[in-house]
């Protein structure tokens, strides 16, 4: 644990506030984060993990816990849950143990779920991000291998329910953090960063709405200096835009519930996104409810030390060692980086328009601005973007070298992002975008300025900085907007002189 981190714990448990206030009370925010690993078949059985089969078509024996079955360790699950811990800086246990969760629910065939408790396979770590420029630190708990449960099917219209088991056995690693967030922002952009860690180095697609990436909040609300409030458990948020809602509302929620002088009871609540607002669904457990126990039918988990060294080897650059060297290579700031390493195909695409020749300060600003903005209009990833990264550099050389101002690369990069061109330089020579970078023509023309602009020029000889920029923007329209603006700069303060 670092200093900063011992001291926001310290800081927690006797009540002192470590972030923004709401309506006087601070909010106190936790993660449980379901990943479904990317498996070709489940944790203890051979069954396939595919998404969209009919149901019960992908249940075998072992997943309807049928007499006689016994469940059977998938290697692939482990290597999963060996690689989020090495990318998250957490301790890999050597041995760890698998036990019984014990509840009853119609979709759970064998009355127990398997799970770990007590010694889970990934301890430990943390996950670090940028609030705007801001950064963050959240620590983990665990990360701990488990099995889903099947799915309940509800039809209204016949008044029936259904049990579909594909998902029974699907394997699932459960991340769970300290609760160190502190509002919305920060456990939005806590998911946001742990979703592209756990789709950046393979282990699960990422999928929320086929429910690959599921995230329980535990948020609670105290005023500073008392003890940490009771807890209630949103279940089930299968998007960042539900994520925000939900916890909105229910810090609201239980603020009121404070202020009107009723307790918050501790329970298990779900958001619904047709009237915004959270409703309980049962009473929250604790763990003596599970009644945990080793599970008799699986060994112990070992893992050796060249296992995980044999996992290390075969690891992608992670994201934050990307931006770090972004930010030593290229001298981009740490936000920059963090930005340009959102996804592989992000980052790709950078590297991309660098190796091409772009000055990659300058990518980074086109990147993280005009594309970024582009594509959250039209709702399309970077990959289904228009322009491509060596279009993009040769559209950022020809800044660079003077031949076009800003204000024409921005046209230039509308025809290229609408398909009216493909060549830059075409582009450039077909809209007379080139600026006027001959020092003789320029000179006639801020000549003619000055003969006429005597006020102005009376102006900034007295101190008045404005007049300058008037001038300046006299000759820009003289030219009709080609001249080079930092040559104009140059010449106009030469002559003034």
């Amino acid at each position: 644990m670092t200093q900063q981190q011992q001291s926001t714990t310290e800081q927690l448990q006797a009540g002192r506030p470590t972030g923004p206030l709401v309506r006087g009370y601070e909010v106190v925010i936790g993660f449980e984060t379901h990943a479904q690993l990317s498996t070709a078949s489940k944790i203890f059985s051979r069954a396939s993990t595919a998404f969209g089969a009919e149901p019960n078509t992908q249940a075998c024996a072992v997943d309807l816990a049928l007499p006689g079955t016994l469940p059977v360790m998938n290697k692939g699950a482990v290597e999963r849950a060996i690689k989020l811990g090495l990318a998250l800086g957490s301790t890999i246990a050597p041995r760890s143990v698998f036990a019984r969760k014990n509840y009853f629910y119609p979709d759970l065939p064998k009355g127990y779920q398997i799970s770990q408790f007590e010694i889970p396979v990934v301890q430990g770590g943390s996950v670090s991000f940028f609030v705007g420029d801001e950064p963050k630190t959240v620590r983990l708990v665990r990360a701990h291998l488990e099995e889903d449960a099947g799915k309940s099917l509800h039809e209204d219209f016949v008044g029936q329910s259904g049990i579909d088991l594909n998902r029974a056995g699907t394997p699932l690693l459960e991340i769970v953090t300290e609760p160190d967030m502190r509002s919305t922002a920060e456990a939005v952009a806590y998911a946001r960063e742990l979703h592209k860690i756990v789709t950046w180095i393979g282990i699960c697609d990422g999928n929320m709405q086929e429910g690959s990436f599921r995230c329980d909040a535990n948020v609670s609300v105290r005023r500073p200096g008392d003890k940490l409030g009771t807890r209630r458990e949103i279940k089930n948020l299968n998007s960042f835009k539900f994520m925000q809602q939900a916890i909105d509302y229910e810090i609201r929620w239980q603020i009121e519930e404070i202020e009107d002088g009723r307790t918050v009871q501790q329970a298990t609540v779900l958001f619904d996104p047709d009237t915004g607002e959270t409703r309980a669904m049962r009473t929250k457990e604790d763990a003596a409810d599970y009644r945990y126990f080793p599970d008799p039918d699986l060994p112990p988990l070992a893992i050796a030390a060249d296992w995980i060294e044999r996992v290390r080897a075969e690891m992608p650059e992670l994201p934050r060692a990307m931006a770090e060297r972004y930010v030593r290579e290229h001298g981009l700031s740490d936000y920059d980086a963090a930005q340009l390493t959102q996804s592989p195909a992000l980052a790709a695409y950078f590297q991309g328009a660098v190796a091409a020749g772009a000055n990659a300060k300058l990518a980074s600003n086109w990147i993280t601005g005009e594309i970024a903005r582009r594509l959250n209009q039209q709702d399309i990833a970077i990959t289904e973007a228009p322009v491509t990264a060596p279009q993009l550099a040769r559209l950022v050389a020809r800044i660079g070298d003077g031949t076009i101002s800003n204000n024409a690369a921005r046209q230039v990069f509308d025809a290229l992002w609408t398909g009216e061109g493909q060549d830059v330089d075409a582009i450039i020579e077909a809209k007379g975008l080139k600026q006027m970078s001959d020092s003789g023509a320029l000179e006639k023309i801020i000549d003619q300025v000055l003969a006429t602009n005597e006020k102005n020029i009376a102006e900034y000889r007295a101190g008045k900085d404005k007049a300058f920029n008037a001038l300046v923007g006299q000759v820009m329209k003289a030219s009709q907007g080609k001249a080079n603006p930092a040559q104009v700069n140059a010449l106009l303060k030469s002559k003034l002189s």
